[in-house]
């Protein structure tokens, strides 16, 4: 049968037609052709995850309720350290686990006005009475938990003195106007979630064990489960106090004396003196650079910010973007480039006020030339044969983290925290306030791993007022001289990595905040010698990590970034899926 074929006239009409034309039959013959397909623009984003939008300010944290605090100060014409500031006293209320008022932390932020970054360290301070063999026992060992689980594991806290002293020098908002959602939320409550009644259930024994906790957390004699209330009435008062006194009231006044008075109850060693003598530090951030990116972060007694210079000194002579993300080549000198990093954390990382930290020659990137000769393009290098580097030569630092941007361009990035998920579990009487377990974070034996399985040396022994070595690092990362990147993350030993990662992903592999803090992660920390994975690596990949020599141990997930980015046309940030409760709001 013969195909049909319209008469040319006819398909010029439906041709003109379609087109919205009129073409009389007299109209001037056309060559005919057959028309060019439309431009299909189905398909035109290159984003698989998508980060939340905003022009004017955002707020990113692990909790949805204090980030909606942030927010609202922002919109009530506040600046990102008056946010910054409500929200580390709402994650006190939201987050029990690792917001706080009994811990300590670090924040860098970027002052618009100035160009200025600075590093606040309002960091936990070991007691007077603490010494350095308090955790051993009469033969020399390590009494298993006391640093952990008791009164002596607690440091003097710093939270209350840092974010008063943010709010006092950078902010805008009056400190009680910044405290009032938080007060709210203790006073009122609010709905458990699903997250937090896991980890209550998790940490039940610990929390269990002392009477003060128990009233807080606990109701006919179980931990609250998900969709209960919870009402912090004691932390309420205490809010309600740091509001009208400022911080005199936590480490002179009211709140000083029932914190000491736990510490008699139970052998601590937290005295009146300890928290009347409580000092905030001002420091100049740690800085690098990286492929045309300034790096800025966290000094000691962070390792965080030395340690991500490092690596990604040793990370800029390889061409991570033609290995591709989280392929085996690219995975193998993230590895080898942590184990070396975390070789020297043992060795050279401590309090700046005992101990002199080779800073200069750690971040030099003379230093990464000579390291970087060490290492096999092919080979992993057996942790065995890695030891502390020399970088003197060179020389010419439970958790969480939140990153808050403005309309004006100041950008903050704080990580504060407990130490472990609730800290020593241990409510101050009459407080509602969690104490810290941060002399953990001291090497309380050299040579002995902590709780995260990090080895410390002489340089991070215990000793009276000395602050512990951390490795949080919240980070900025600048782009001619304004913020670009406002990052951090949780994860004790591998918030390092996990904030190293966030930065490769967006400068090497031009990823948005979601599909940066999407992209599973790899943690290597020189001892124990095993590369760890989160699930979502392919088999291929770790078949050929394996023939390279690599341990591999897939383990839990890592981190809970929570990022911003600063574009051309607004603001873009996620926060990290791997815990729900998260939430970035901008406006």
């Amino acid at each position: 049968m013969t195909p049909f074929r319209p008469r040319p006239r006819l398909l010029l009409s439906a041709l003109a037609l379609s087109l919205g034309l009129s073409l009389g039959f007299n109209a001037p013959a056309l060559a005919l052709s057959p028309p060019a397909p439309p431009q299909v623009k189905y398909d035109y984003d290159y984003d698989v995850f998508h980060p939340v939008y905003a022009r004017n300010g955002m707020v990113a944290t692990e909790q949805g309720l204090a980030t909606q605090v942030g927010l609202d100060i922002l919109r009530q014409g506040g600046n990102a350290v008056d946010a910054a500031v409500a929200v580390g006293f709402a994650l006190a209320v939201t987050l029990p686990n690792a917001g706080n008022l009994g811990g300590g932390g670090f924040m860098v932020l970027h002052d618009a006005k100035s160009g200025r970054n600075i590093a606040l360290d309002f960091r936990e301070i070991a007691p007077a009475k603490a010494s350095r063999d308090m955790y051993l026992d009469a033969q020399g060992k390590v009494v298993d938990g006391r640093s952990l689980y008791t009164h002596l594991a607690v440091g003097v806290p710093g939270t209350v003195a840092g974010l008063a002293h943010a709010q006092q020098r950078w902010g805008s908002l009056p400190l009680a106007r910044v405290i009032a959602p938080a007060v709210k939320l203790a006073e009122q409550g609010f709905p458990v979630s699903q997250t937090l009644a896991e980890m209550l259930e998790v940490e039940k024994d610990n929390l269990g064990r002392w009477d003060s906790s128990r009233a807080v957390f606990f109701r006919d004699g179980r931990p609250l489960r998900a969709g209960e209330k919870l009402v912090q009435r004691d932390l309420g008062k205490s809010l309600r106090l740091i509001a009208q006194q400022g911080p005199k009231a936590f480490y002179q006044g009211d709140i000083a004396d029932k914190i000491v008075a736990e510490m008699a109850r139970h052998g601590g060693l937290i005295n009146k003196a300890d928290l009347a003598g409580y000092k905030v530090e001002e420091r100049a951030p740690v800085s690098g650079t990286y492929r045309g990116y300034q790096v800025v972060s966290m000094p000691p007694p962070s390792s965080g910010g030395i340690h991500i210079v490092q690596i990604l000194n040793l990370l800029e002579r390889y061409p991570l973007a033609d290995y591709g993300p989280n392929s085996a080549q690219t995975i193998h000198y993230l590895a080898e480039a942590m184990k070396l990093a975390y070789a020297d954390r043992s060795e050279y990382l401590g309090d700046p006020a005992f101990v002199k930290v080779p800073q200069a020659g750690l971040t030099s990137k003379r230093y990464a030339d000579q390291l970087a000769t060490t290492i096999d393009p092919v080979k992993a290098r057996p942790a065995a044969e890695i030891k502390p580097g020399k970088p003197q030569p060179y020389e010419s630092d439970q958790t969480t983290h939140y990153s808050i941007v403005d309309k004006q361009g100041n950008a903050v990035a704080v990580t504060y925290t407990l130490n472990l998920n609730f800290g020593s579990g241990i409510v101050a009487g009459g407080t509602g306030i969690l104490l810290n377990n941060e002399m953990d974070d001291f090497s309380v034996k050299p040579g002995v791993p902590n709780a995260f399985g990090l080895i410390g040396g002489d340089a991070n022994a215990v000793a009276a007022g000395k602050r512990p070595l951390s490795s949080m690092s919240p980070t900025l990362v600048l782009k001619n001289g304004k913020p670009w990147l406002v990052t951090g993350s949780p994860g004790g030993a591998r918030i390092i990595t996990t904030t190293l990662q966030t930065i490769v992903n967006a400068v090497d592999f031009g990823m948005n905040p979601a599909e940066a803090a999407s992209t599973p992660r790899v943690h290597h920390q020189w001892l124990p010698d095993e590369l760890r994975v989160e699930k979502g690596l392919s088999p291929d990949t770790l078949r050929l990590l394996r023939e390279q020599g690599y341990k591999i141990a897939l383990k839990p997930s890592m981190g809970r970034t929570q990022t911003i980015q600063l574009r051309d046309g607004g603001l873009y940030g996620y926060s990290d899926p791997r815990n729900p409760d998260g939430a970035t709001m901008g406006y």
